[in-house]
């Protein structure tokens, strides 16, 4: 793999090879569906009809983006290897989250709500882990804040879900 950079819209992509670009463009689009399927997914009514779907949706387009970071990272090692540590943690908390809805584990609703939702923080993190240093506004912040933002406004909301949602407080 050549390793001549390119700039896309003010992101450097570190290769100019057509392989790579090929995979970093499905990357984007997948990881581009899941954050949209996943808000869809966090807003929907609960129960029957578009939660589930756009759940569905949000969980098959993060493995796809995870299939595709792996690829990247293992192509950038050196580079990307945190990268690859964030997509399979949020791809093992989504997996984690889905399987406590289909076998109903007990207490299967916050487990559900704490994987899916780590899994969307996880995958916001390495989105700006990667490029908050070429966005507007994230770039004039400390390296931490890609980690600690959404870290903190995820968790808070995940918490505030576990303690207000009336499906967190169903009997078993």
């Amino acid at each position: 793999m050549t390793e001549n950079p390119i700039t896309v819209a003010g992101i450097v992509i570190p290769s100019d090879d057509a392989t790579f670009l090929t995979i970093v463009a499905l990357h984007v689009l997948f990881a581009l569906a899941s954050v949209v399927t996943g808000l869809f997914a966090m807003l929907s009514n609960k129960g029957p009809g578009r939660h589930p779907t756009f759940g569905a949706i949000y969980y098959w387009c993060l493995t796809a983006t995870w299939i595709s970071a792996t690829f990247l990272a293992v192509m950038r090692w050196a580079d990307d290897y945190h990268l690859f540590v964030l997509g399979t943690l949020s791809f093992a908390a989504a997996s984690y989250g889905r399987m406590a809805h289909h076998e109903r584990w007990d207490n299967w609703i916050r487990l559900h709500l704490t994987g899916m939702g780590a899994s969307y923080v996880l995958l916001l993190i390495a989105f700006y882990v990667d490029n908050g240093k070429n966005l507007p506004l994230w770039r004039d912040l400390p390296p931490i804040t890609y980690w600690l933002a959404p870290t903190l406004v995820g968790a808070s909301l995940i918490v505030n879900a576990w303690f207000r949602h009336p499906l967190a407080h169903r009997p078993r």
